[in-house]
């Protein structure tokens, strides 16, 4: 074997890490925290919040970019042929088995934080599986494909912080939050569809995008946000915190303003609306989960 093959027989560290895409972790860990912020424990128990958040980003969110990755490596040799598996950097069959493994390790962490992060572990990878691998491949639908990814990012890591932290079934007001974010986080996934239409219509992917157009799908993503933001809001209401709603409220309309730029060019601004106003709806999440935390 040749010095330029054999240095290609293992991915690098740097490659893997490229694989688990660190900067995808980041609202699975932010959804934990409102969970666990929502519990009321969080500070009393940090040490189980930050192990929790470690299970939601480093373990499974990454399995989820790994299966993801793998499966669709044909579609990135079109849309980003630089990504790890295309480019030969993570050769052979390495994706498959970083993807396999790492499933295993966000298993055993599960499992060491207790019969409700176990269970959140279980069906969150069954869901990263089911996503991207077939038969299911829950991708190639774009209406399915992004429920199941917004409940992953967003409503099963925040019942798992809830439920940890709290050492119970959360009740029925943090399980509705949860819910409802969860819907709008599946706006949130088609704007991240729209880099990808051209690989995606060539592989028969029907993500909504290619399913609407993008100016369509743009415009129903928004509508899907700001719905279930407004739903909250009423929640909210309905139990008093008007504060917390009036606080929402000012976030929505934030967000409306930079709608209006994002629908002139969807795709050319969606990477901004990403930065903008999806950051507000995150933090919309953090001020409901104060909302709902119990007199303690």
């Amino acid at each position: 074997m040749s010095a330029p093959a054999a240095a290609i027989s293992r991915p690098s560290l740097l490659a893997v890490l490229e694989l688990l895409k660190p900067i995808t972790w980041f609202a699975p860990i932010w959804a934990f925290g409102c969970g666990a912020v929502s519990a009321g424990h969080m500070s009393a128990h940090w040490p189980l919040a930050i192990a929790g958040m470690v299970l939601a980003g480093p373990f499974v969110c990454a399995t989820s970019q790994a299966v993801n990755d793998w499966y669709d490596r044909d579609v990135d040799a079109i849309n980003q042929p630089e990504r790890p598996i295309p480019s030969g950097r993570i050769p052979g069959q390495w994706g498959f088995f970083i993807a396999v493994s790492w499933s295993g390790l966000s298993l055993l962490w599960g499992f060491a934080l207790g019969r409700f992060a176990f269970a959140a572990t279980i069906f969150g990878l069954a869901l990263a599986w089911a996503y991207s691998a077939p038969p299911l491949r829950l991708k190639r639908n774009g209406w399915w494909g992004n429920a199941a990814v917004a409940l992953c990012y967003e409503g099963l890591p925040w019942f798992t912080g809830a439920a940890v932290l709290g050492g119970a079934m959360p009740a029925s007001p943090v399980l509705l939050a949860a819910l409802l974010y969860s819907i709008g986080a599946h706006g949130i996934m088609t704007l991240n569809d729209f880099k990808s239409v051209e690989g995606d219509r060539a592989t028969g992917i029907f993500s909504l995008p290619v399913r609407l157009g993008v100016d369509r799908a743009a415009r129903l993503a928004c509508v899907i946000m700001g719905l279930a933001q407004l739903a909250v809001v009423a929640l909210l209401v309905q139990w008093g915190a008007w504060q917390s709603a009036g606080v929402i409220i000012a976030l929505v309309l934030v967000q409306a303003v930079l709608m209006r730029r994002l629908l002139k060019d969807p795709r050319a601004y969606a990477p901004w609306y990403n930065g903008t106003g999806t950051t507000l709806y995150v933090i919309g999440m953090l001020v409901t989960a104060f909302a709902l935390r119990p007199e303690i």
